[in-house]
């Protein structure tokens, strides 16, 4: 099968679901994953990890939820209100338990019924990493790089298959000095294009755009494009408009502040981050590439360890 036309983003959604690529739920932008689809997932994850193994990062997996306390600290609330998922669960007796029951058969609201836990999803997926290395001291010299991977949550809902509510990022998170950071946060530009590029992505970089909330939020986002502090490769998927697969963001000292991780000679922190959404990269491959993965470039197919490359 020949490669999705640009003009054709429309019709993409259905192509991928009529392809079982996708499968929908009744909750938009809430997808399950069809066989195909999770072999290139699985197979690009695996091409980030030999593409990045020299680096020698510490691997650590967090399942899909984090301390609420910690999701606070982070600032997250304050900037995205909006994207955030908090776990509630029930607290009352058997009458509370009885009522709660008959109403959800009757498709009634049993909201009052539950109240927030101690954790909440994870909207990000190196935000575990943060209170685990504090909790460590002091950075040892040459600093720290963690590699991570998990679901992340967020609340927008949407027909738009590339901005899903649950879906996974793969992170490397480098903690060390401004100057170490900084020049790390800067090569992964052009590193991240080049592993994209290998399997036939050819993306542009661009400042993020992220939805910051209210007037605070505004300003944060001024900051962040004018000092390209977040930047993002994007490429056209289902919208006529590119979207994200990959950001490369640049925290500064917020993070070493927030969670007090210290340097080898006690100054904080600083953080960066770069992170590929598997979901998107996926989809992206299927848009430039075509639906059926056995009609890919062989060399597309040998970079992902794919079907066969014969």
């Amino acid at each position: 099968m020949a490669s999705v036309d640009a003009a054709s983003g429309g019709s993409f959604f259905r192509d991928v679901v009529d392809a079982g690529l996708l499968i929908e739920t009744p909750v938009p932008g809430v997808y399950g994953r069809g066989g195909a689809f999770e072999d290139v997932v699985l197979g690009f994850d695996s091409l980030v990890s030999r593409e990045t193994d020299h680096d020698r990062a510490e691997v650590v997996r967090f399942p899909p939820v984090l301390s609420r306390h910690t999701l606070e600290k982070t600032g997250y609330l304050g900037s995205f209100p909006q994207l955030a998922g908090s776990v509630f669960s029930f607290d009352g007796g058997e009458d509370e338990a009885l009522d709660l029951g008959s109403k959800a058969l009757r498709h009634e609201d049993w909201s009052p019924h539950q109240t927030i836990t101690d954790v909440s999803l994870i909207p990000a997926a190196c935000y575990p990493v943060y209170p685990w290395a504090a909790s460590s001291g002091p950075l040892p010299a040459g600093g720290r790089l963690i590699d991570i991977c998990c679901y992340c949550y967020r609340h927008e809902p949407s027909d738009d298959p590339a901005r899903m509510q649950s879906f996974r990022q793969r992170e490397h998170v480098r903690l060390d000095t401004p100057e170490v950071v900084a020049g790390w946060h800067g090569d992964w530009i052009e590193r991240g294009g080049e592993i994209l590029e290998s399997v036939g992505l050819e993306t542009e970089v661009v400042p993020a755009n992220d939805p910051f909330f209210g007037r605070s939020g505004r300003m944060l986002k001024a900051n962040q494009r004018e000092q390209r502090l977040k930047l993002e490769r994007v490429i056209t998927i289902a919208r006529d408009e590119p979207t994200a697969i990959m950001s490369i963001n640049y925290h500064q000292d917020h993070f070493g502040h927030a969670f007090d991780i210290r340097g080898s000679t006690g100054e904080v922190a600083h953080t960066a981050c770069f992170g590929f959404g598997l979901e998107r990269v996926a989809l992206a491959l299927f848009r430039v590439h075509g639906i059926e993965p056995a009609t890919w470039p062989v060399s597309v197919r040998e970079r992902l360890a794919i079907g066969s490359a014969s």
